[in-house]
């Protein structure tokens, strides 16, 4: 029987703790049953972000119990908005009492956070100021903030690089900007989006992010009074207005999620039902599970994952949305190790992302890394300086080891290779998983899996 913490009852920051960061995982066996997916990270808590722009209260809804989230909930309350929350994913955010903060406050409750960065647009709008700590984040390559700092320059902001952070200003108020963007940048996309919609005339963002994410922030922008139009050649117009208001908004699911546990029947032959799931937002993603040899029913709440036989290679190239995304291609690693022939992986998007593999590779994969990636004439997606690639020869029996935790999606596919190996696995540094990943152990235990948590 698993022993882990208790996850009743939700203290007064909406998350429930997960303690301890070291877990012994007995492999070899399917991981079945169902899992719900609440909001997503990667859009609740920018949402949550946006809820200083508005003039009333703003109510997002299925935000998930996660790290990140009480991250931003702190943030925003250093800074006096009031948050409050009913225990089952719906928050209240009022930010009229909103106000500067100190140097301290912010880095202390930042941690290794980047969210930081996506605070200036609205705190400059609203206070005039506003400071950015050091920033950390998953090691998975370099994240510049250049993006952010050279945009937020052309609304008007002057950025002022000290030791300790950087501050910024904007004495005369924020204007309209032309700007282009020289990769397609979910953050900064983000960045333009929350700083445009209050600054005085029109933006026009070139080579925009498009993500589901980022339609669901134009969709709360919209709600609370911005006038945002987007073409399908990454063009994004913003005619900014003088005053917004609250929103009441359901976040998106969380498809990076989704794919994660579809991964995971995948690789332990297992059968999940991910409640929440939506085809829509996943057809990149389902068409490659398709090819590797799983099985899917796409239901009304949700979509039923399971293999369909043998596993098969495939050649997978990660791209900004609607190509494969980055965050899919970890846990979908572990099920390729246990396919029948050699595999590819094409990472564009972030130059370190395939260290992981090193873990996997201790516990009896085949795996092996071009640093510099790989030329092909069957690529679809343009080479990138910072590319690597991972070929994948299989199957190969996993076995169990000791590994530690380097990053969010890389933790989960070390629980899920653990899972898949037999023998046992000691995986540490568990926490980071909880970044993203809403009562992560309550669901490993609904799904079958045999775990303790051990320190």
């Amino acid at each position: 029987m698993n022993t882990l913490p208790s996850e009743s009852t939700p203290p007064a920051n909406g998350i429930r703790r997960e303690d301890g960061e070291i877990l012994e995982i007995r492999g070899g066996r399917p991981l079945v049953g169902r899992v719900d997916v609440k909001g997503a990270k990667n859009f609740a808590t920018k949402a949550m972000v946006a809820s200083l722009l508005g003039e009333t209260e703003s109510v997002l809804r299925d935000v998930p119990a996660i790290s990140d989230v009480a991250v931003v909930r702190s943030l925003l309350e250093v800074h006096g908005v009031t948050v409050a929350d009913d225990g089952e994913g719906t928050y209240r955010l009022d930010p009229s009492g909103a106000e500067s903060a100190g140097f301290e406050e912010i880095d202390a409750h930042a941690g290794a956070s980047r969210i930081p960065i996506l605070f200036c647009g609205p705190l400059l709008h609203l206070l005039g100021q506003a400071f950015i700590p050091d920033l950390g984040g998953c090691r998975i390559g370099d994240r510049p903030i250049d993006f952010h700092l050279d945009a937020l320059r052309k609304f008007g902001a002057i950025v002022d690089k000290q030791p300790s952070g950087i501050r910024l200003s904007a004495p005369e108020g924020l204007h309209g900007a032309d700007i282009e963007l020289p990769y397609p940048s979910v953050g900064a996309t983000e960045q333009v989006l929350l700083t445009a919609v209050r600054a005085k005339g029109t933006t026009e963002l070139r080579n925009a992010a498009i993500e589901p994410e980022i339609m669901d922030l134009i969709a709360v922008l919209q709600k609370m009074g911005a006038i945002i139009s987007y073409e399908p050649n990454r063009v994004i117009f913003i005619e900014g207005v003088d005053k917004l208001r609250g929103y009441d908004h359901r976040s998106i699911f969380d498809r990076n999620e989704a794919a994660s546990w579809a991964c995971a029947a995948l690789a332990t032959d297992g059968d999940i039902f991910v409640a929440g799931a939506k085809q829509q937002e996943m057809l990149t993603f389902l068409n490659v599970f398709r090819k590797a040899g799983g099985d899917f029913d796409i239901q009304e709440d949700g979509i039923r994952f399971r293999r369909a036989g043998a596993l098969r290679p495939v050649s997978v190239e990660t791209d900004v949305h609607p190509g494969f995304m980055t965050d899919w291609q970890q846990p979908l690693i572990v099920a390729l190790t246990q396919a029948e022939g050699v595999s590819t992986v094409h990472e564009t998007v972030y130059e370190n992302r395939l260290g992981f593999t090193q873990a996997l590779n201790k516990m009896g994969a085949q795996i092996v890394v071009h640093p510099e990636g790989i030329a092909s004439p069957d690529r679809r997606v343009p080479r990138r300086a910072l590319e690597q690639a991972a070929v994948i020869t299989g199957p190969t029996p996993l076995h169990g080891a000791d590994v530690v935790v380097p990053d969010l999606r890389g933790g989960y596919s070390y629980v899920i290779a653990a899972l898949a190996a037999e023998g046992v696995s000691v995986v540490r540094n568990v926490g980071i998983i909880r970044r993203g990943y809403e009562k992560f152990f309550d669901k490993l235990t609904a799904l079958g899996a045999d775990f303790d948590v051990i320190g």
